[in-house]
């Protein structure tokens, strides 16, 4: 199994996004969820993400190459965790 570190950007709430937050992955293009409150529109992204990367392989295209080297092999339960500071 892969598990797939992607960068994520998201916009705070806009007239364009129905007031939404807009979370994105730009190596990933068009992936793309939105949602009441920032935790809200990642948890959404994760799922699109995991719906686009699997129509990729479905369809057997190639990943684009900054998403492909962002992943890397799962072995065994997961020991770590991390953790994402903002300065």
């Amino acid at each position: 199994m892969k598990q797939y570190r992607l960068p994520v950007i998201i916009f705070e709430p806009a007239e364009e996004t129905d007031n939404k937050y807009l979370a994105e992955i730009p190596i990933l293009s068009g992936c793309r969820a939105w949602g009441d409150t920032p935790a809200e529109a990642l948890e959404n992204l994760r799922s699109v993400a995991a719906e686009f990367i699997q129509s990729f392989k479905q369809h057997g295209h190639h990943l684009p190459l900054a998403v492909e080297e962002a992943a890397y092999e799962i072995v065994g339960p997961k020991a770590s965790t991390e953790v994402t500071v903002y300065l």
